[in-house]
This record gives C-alpha cells, structure tokens and sequence, in this order.
C-alpha cells in the first residue's frame, strides 16, 4: 500500500476522505450552496452580513488611494504591528516587541498552518478540543501529525481533568486551544486553563492558543488568554485576527504574537506560503484596533442581543439550547424535536422551514460525532432582522 499523499493528509485529517479514497466538500460549502438554491436564512456559515465600522473602511481606501499597493514587509506593516502590541497591552497587560515578537498573516487560518507546518514533524502529536474547527485536523494532517483530541462533554461542553491529562503523551508536540470556542460557543474555566499550561510544562510541549473570538464574549466574563498565566507566554502562540472583531472576514488579516524564538520559527514557513498579503487592508485593521474600548463593548453587547434573540427562538421552536458565553455561535439540540440525526436534520431543514444550520457532527471524528449526533450549530452574527425572520421560519417546526 502506498502511503498517502499530502492532499490526502490533508482531506482526510479535515474529515472531507472517506475509506474510499471519495472526497467531499466542507460542511460550510455544503449547507451555503444550499441556501443559495432553497433561498433559506443561512445561520450555517460564521460570516457577518454588516460592513466594518466606517472608521475602518476610511483607512482602507485612504491605503488604497494613497498608493499602498505593493508588498508590504514581510512581518507586516509597521502601524499594524504596532497596533497589535498596543491592544494586548491595553486589554490584556503584555507586553510584547513588534519588531520581533508578532507576525501578521492571511488570517488566523494562515497562522495556523505556518505554526503547524513549522513546529510539527511526522507521527508527533497535537492536542485540540473536539468539536475542533476542521482546519485543525487538515494542517495537522498535511504536516503528518497525530491527532489527538479532549472531548467537551454535557449541556455546557466542559473538559474533563482526566481526560485532558490522557491525551498528552512523549509525542505532544503542541497544544492548539480554540478559547472563545468553536463550534460550542463556550469559555474554558480557569481550572483547564491552569491544567494545559501544567500539561504543556510538564510534556515540553508548545501552546498555540486561536483566540480570533476575543471580543465576542458575553453575559461580562473576561476573556483571559492562557499567556497571562505564571508560566505560560515563554511556551504560547497566541494567534488572533480583524475578521470577526471589525466585520472583515473576506480581508483575512491576522496575526500571531509570542516568544521571539517561535514567531521566527513560524516566519520561516510563513513567508513561503502568502509570503505576504492585505497591504490596505493592514492599516485599516490597525485603525480598528486603536478604537476606543466602548467600541468592543458595544460590538460584544450587540451580539449578546443577538445571541439571545436566536436562542430564544430556537427554544420557542422546541429545541434544547446550550449556553453561548462566547463567538458567533449557539448549539442547539434536535432530539426534543424528534430528529436524532442532525447532519439528515439539516440538509432537511431548509425544505422544512427556510432554515440552514450546520451539524456540530461535521466538527467530530466518528466516535464523539455518534454522542453529538443531534446537535446543530446556528450562527447570529447576522442583522436582527434576519434572525427575527429564521425564528419566525424556526416556529414552523412546532406546528
């Protein structure tokens, strides 16, 4: 048998290859092609459907009439590098050096990879939490790793001590910790945070933290990056990006910060895949991150609005809702409604009532994928109209 070849690492590793050697298309691609042709609210795909604030957009065409069109540096912009080390300091108390410690990115996704690719070696092993979003599995795959995964278990998808504690090993080359958390829309307690930092010293192993959700936490709990406790930032990653925060996703503009050791050792990788990207869109997303405090406010209390309109809804419609205290996602349950089979459930349910969602399923491997079978992922990062008309449609499911 010949071994596999990296797109097939890679397709496999995302869940998109069966046994068969049959590839199929993203979940997200699936379900958006879906409600294109039904004409469905999608709620599927985690994409806003708002600008970014004006003062964002007026940096972005100031850059792009004031001739900021080619390569930019290859760490990134001086002003963004900048403003990225302004804003942990502001929000978080680290310091860090732009000109050493932070490395701007075609989004979080790209920082992923390049910290993957450039710290994974064949058969070592990387941690995540499971539901883990799918690129996790895909660059792993591709750099020929082995992944290993924490189930969030109950209503409230929390980590159980012993389990986490099973999943590392001699081989644990990094840890990768989705805080705020998708798909579950949960925040990691204090007492896990604690426990990967110990796992992480105790195994040698690198944290890599995707914290592109941290200004979309609700009901005013903190976000707290795993950095900021003893012992943690000389072994941290922490990777972040505009796209959620300032209504940005197609800009993908990102960025990662850490020891200096480790951020050149991802630049290595890095500037053979982009090499760069977003010269315009890099001050504008500075501009953004200079914005006064009340801005991140007012967006978390937004969606915390939102997140409440949707969850109420889905329980008026007969689903069972989990808490969200983070992102741009609420995980509802489909059992009470009679669908145990949530992936059937919602390739239905736009026929049924004008609805798309996504099976959290389709972010699990086959084993806890059977235990979460009829959970669906529901977005609401989309105008207040639009998710009053998905409950509206939503309540078609009760008659």
């Amino acid at each position: 048998m010949t071994s596999p070849t990296p797109w097939q690492r890679t397709a496999r590793g995302a869940m998109l290859l069966d046994d068969a050697g049959r590839l199929s298309p993203t979940i997200f691609a699936e379900m958006s092609a879906l409600a294109a042709s039904t004409g469905a609210v999608n709620l599927g795909q985690g994409f806003p459907d708002e600008d970014p604030p004006e003062a964002v957009l007026t940096a972005a065409r100031d850059a792009l009439a004031g001739g900021l069109n080619q390569y930019p540096p290859g760490r990134g912009m001086p002003t963004l590098l900048e403003a990225v080390a302004e804003h942990q300091s502001r929000f978080y108390g680290i310091d860090l050096d732009p000109e050493r410690e932070i490395l701007v990115t075609a989004g979080a996704t790209e920082a992923l990879a390049a910290t993957v690719l450039a710290l994974v070696d064949a058969g070592d092993e990387v941690v995540t939490l499971e539901p883990f979003y799918d690129a996790y599995g895909a660059v792993i795959g591709l750099a020929g790793g082995r992944h290993r995964t924490v189930p969030l278990r109950g209503p409230d998808f929390r980590v159980d001590p012993l389990e986490l504690r099973a999943a590392f090993s001699p081989r644990t080359r990094l840890v990768i910790v989705n805080d705020p958390h998708n798909p579950t829309g949960t925040l990691l307690d204090d007492e896990t945070r604690r426990a990967v930092v110990a796992l992480a010293h105790e195994f040698d192993a690198i944290i890599v933290t995707d914290e592109v959700y941290e200004h979309l936490v609700f009901d005013d709990v903190p976000h707290v990056p795993i950095s900021t406790l003893p012992g943690a930032a000389e072994r941290t990653l922490t990777i972040s990006s505009g796209g959620k925060t300032f209504n940005a996703t197609g800009w993908k503009i990102g960025w990662l910060s850490g020891p200096a050791e480790l951020v050149s050792q991802v630049m290595s990788v890095k500037q053979f895949l982009t090499f760069v990207n977003g010269s315009v869109f890099q001050p504008a997303i500075a501009a953004g991150l200079r914005l006064p405090r009340d801005h991140f406010d007012r967006l978390a209390g937004d969606l915390e609005h939102k997140r409440d309109l949707l969850a109420g809804g889905l329980s008026t419609a007969g689903f069972e809702v989990s808490p969200s205290q983070g992102s741009y996602f609420v995980v509802a349950d489909a059992a009470p409604l009679g669908f145990d089979d949530a992936a059937s459930f919602c390739r239905a349910l736009p026929g049924i009532a004008g609805v798309v969602g996504v099976p959290v399923s389709a972010f699990c491997h086959p084993a806890l994928a059977d235990e979460y079978s009829s959970l669906v992922r529901f977005a609401f990062c989309k105008r207040v109209e639009v998710i009053d008309e998905a409950t509206r449609r939503l309540a078609a499911l009760r008659l």
